[in-house]
């Protein structure tokens, strides 16, 4: 059965609205069934239709609810911004042999002002992203080709992410991939209405770019897999 999902309810955004100018737990708190209700349950059922997407053509990225989505809450503890909330709701699915953000993945987020959706490799460690550059100056051609996809670029726009002023230590200054290579961290980005939230046509419009970047995202995924492969332990003889 194809998956299949009707939209979040209008009180979603409205909540996201209210929450933006009441940001306080004395404000949240009365209000917190209108969010397990309007949002939590429903981005439950989002993630669970994406996920049963995700099964037809990239199984590998299936993540359960309770794993994929972020809570509420943020993480206050080195961030002048107290704000208690966060004025969204976002999702991950990602490699659970790879884990999140630091291999590729995809995500996907709802808010008053916008639907997100993203794909890449937002927080790699030092090693994966070693591995990562070295997997692109080898395959230079390749990657080009897979990151400039004409019909990628008209959904997603290009790829993005922080980078260093110069040539990364330790690789050629005047290699082809250069550009590629000066990034620490890549993933495209893309917002849409935020309207389209309460819409049936949410879940094709997330699903088919998810599906345009699989080839990114498991390009950035081999050389991790490779070393994995390594590390493993040899199985016994006869296992």
């Amino acid at each position: 059965m194809p998956a299949s999902f009707a939209g979040f309810p209008p009180e979603a955004l409205r909540f996201f609205r209210q929450l933006e100018r009441n940001n306080r737990r004395d404000w949240f708190e009365p209000r917190k069934q209108v969010f397990l209700d309007s949002v939590r349950a429903p981005m439950e059922e989002f993630v669970a239709a994406i996920d049963a997407a995700l099964a037809s053509f990239a199984p590998e990225a299936v993540t359960l609810p309770e794993r994929a989505i972020y809570r509420i809450y943020r993480d206050t503890r080195f961030s002048p911004d107290k704000s208690p909330y966060k004025t969204h709701i976002a999702a991950s699915f990602f490699r659970s042999d790879l884990g999140r953000h630091v291999a590729g993945g995809y995500y996907v987020e709802i808010s008053h002002r916008w639907v997100g959706v993203a794909g890449g490799v937002y927080m790699p460690t030092p090693e994966n992203l070693r591995l990562i550059r070295v997997h692109i100056m080898e395959n230079f051609e390749r990657f080009d080709s897979l990151a400039r996809d004409r019909k990628l670029l008209a959904a997603m726009g290009p790829l993005t992410g922080e980078k260093l002023a110069r040539p990364p230590k330790g690789f050629p200054p005047d290699h082809p991939s250069v550009e590629w290579l000066k990034f620490k961290h890549w993933y495209f980005w893309k917002e849409l209405p935020a309207d389209l939230a309460t819409s049936k046509k949410l879940l094709p419009e997330v699903v088919n770019r998810f599906r345009l970047m699989k080839p990114v995202i498991d390009f950035f995924n081999e050389p991790l897999l490779a070393m994995r492969r390594k590390r493993l332990p040899l199985a016994p003889p006869g296992a």
